[in-house]
Order: C-alpha cells, then sequence, then structure tokens
C-alpha cells in the first residue's frame, strides 16, 4: 500500500508496536524510516539524549529484522519538532507518516505541544494517526468507518482492507451520517469491499442531534463501545474541500474518551 511509511517516535515504548502497524500498510519491498527527535539543542542535553537514542535505534533495527522488513531508524535535534518531521517527510519523498497520539480518559491534552495536529495538516503527503490502544491491539474483529458521504475516503477504505486482509475474519461497517433523505429504506444491505472483505451498511440520518459536529465525537464514540467495535477509522479527503472533519478539537474528544483502537487518517 505504502512504499516508504515515516514514523516518529518519542520514547522506546513505542518503536516495536508503531513499526509492526506500519508493516502491515507497507507494500512488498517498502521501507520504514523511524525518526527520533531531540527537542533541543543545547549541547549537555543534546550529548546526553544522543547517548540515550540507542534506546530507539537498536530496537527499531530488531523489530525489522524481526518483522523482514527495512527498517532506518534516524535521530535529529531540534526546538521545531513539527517542522523536523515535516522536512524528512518531504527530503525523503515518503508516502505516509505514521504516528502516535497519547490520548486517554486521564488526559488532559492529548496533543502534546499540538505536534500531530501541526503535522496533520501541513504535510503534503498521507498521515496516519494511532491511539495507544492501537498500539496495544494485535487484533480486531470489526472496522467502524464513519463517513458523512455513503462510502468513506478511498484511502480509509482502503487501510481499513488492508488491516483486514492481514487479520482474516474481520468484518468492515460503513456508517454513514448522509443527510435525511438520503439514505435507502429497508434493512442495512450487506455487500463486500473492492477486495472482498464482509461489508456492511449503516446508515443515521445527518439530522440526527448527536450528529451535530460538536457532538460528532460523543456520538461516534457511543456506537462504538455499544457495538463493541475492535476499531474505529476515520478518514479525510483534503483535496475533495469543504470544511476539515479532523480538526484538532475533533481529535482531542474522540482520543482523550476512545473505549477501541482508533485510527485517523488524512489523505
Amino acid at each position: 500500500m505504502y512504499h516508504q511509511l515515516l514514523i516518529p517516535v518519542k520514547e522506546p515504548s513505542e518503536v516495536e508496536p508503531t513499526i509492526e502497524i506500519g508493516a502491515r500498510l507497507l507494500e512488498p519491498g517498502g521501507e520504514i524510516r523511524v525518526l527520533h527527535i531531540i527537542p533541543t539543542t543545547t549541547m549537555p542535553q543534546v550529548t546526553r539524549e544522543w547517548r540515550a537514542s540507542v534506546n530507539i535505534v537498536v530496537p527499531a533495527h530488531e523489530t525489522g529484522a524481526a518483522l523482514d522488513v527495512r527498517v532506518e531508524p534516524e535521530v535529529r535535534a531540534s526546538v521545531d519538532v513539527p517542522g523536523e518531521i515535516l522536512e524528512s517527510a518531504e527530503a525523503h519523498e515518503v508516502d505516509a507518516i505514521l504516528m502516535t497520539l497519547a490520548g486517554d480518559r486521564r488526559s488532559r491534552n492529548p496533543f502534546v505541544g499540538h505536534t500531530a495536529s501541526a503535522v496533520l495538516h501541513h504535510a503534503r503527503c498521507d498521515v496516519v494517526i494511532v491511539n495507544r490502544l492501537a498500539l496495544a491491539s494485535s487484533r480486531v474483529p470489526r472496522i467502524l468507518l464513519p463517513t458523512f458521504g455513503e462510502m468513506p475516503t478511498p484511502r480509509a477504505l482502503q487501510i481499513a482492507e488492508e488491516l483486514g486482509l492481514k487479520m482474516p475474519g474481520v468484518a468492515l461497517t460503513v456508517l454513514s451520517l448522509a443527510p435525511e433523505g438520503a439514505a435507502p429504506t429497508g434493512p442495512d444491505p450487506e455487500t463486500t469491499s473492492p477486495r472482498g472483505l464482509p461489508l456492511r451498511h449503516k446508515y443515521v440520518g445527518g439530522s440526527t442531534p448527536f450528529v451535530r459536529r460538536r457532538r460528532l465525537p460523543e456520538f461516534l464514540l457511543s456506537i462504538a463501545a455499544r457495538e463493541r467495535y475492535g476499531l474505529l477509522l476515520i478518514g479525510e479527503d483534503s483535496r475533495a474541500g469543504g470544511t476539515p472533519l479532523l480538526t484538532r478539537r475533533f481529535l482531542e474528544d474522540l482520543f482523550r474518551a476512545a473505549p477501541c483502537p482508533v485510527i485517523a487518517v488524512r489523505s
């Protein structure tokens, strides 16, 4: 799917699980670049942090070898973390940036330094953001894909299929928040995705009070929790125009209280 992925990591604990997720989205012969940024240019601190970065570089090589995936770790020092991530992505012409977002019920602000928010809205390539639960999950039974149209964005559907094909038995559910009158009547249709995975459509009228933008995260999370979905995957196509969905406020609310793994992708 992606030939080259850039994975910025902050802590050694992020290295193995993010590479494992990245490997599922990598096409044969693809490469993962692991980037660790030391957020200072003060020499004594840079020296200490540079020595400690071995705890990121070594696991990166080991995880890549175990998965038979080429992994190239890189360490940089900069006070502008988002800018450095974006510069690295452009310099290496990567297809996507895969990042983690530390958000849970105890987090007051999962966007530490707003790094993810800045990268999400300024990168020229795809940006895929995952929460901590996604890092800890090795398999999911069902994937929920919310959309304001009839179908999710092509990239969101492609990622869902890629994950589903590598985890046999996964079913996809498209939750359409189409305007009232746009959804068909009758039972939820059962179809298959372009690559043959079971695909179910559920329709919710766009005039439902919970679907109002300010309460949309609450609405999506309530469905994910009630019906016990294993993964919530939401996408935005920046080329389609219109009002951005993956805003900082939306993602903060979504990731903070998520009862399941969450992946947000902007293409």
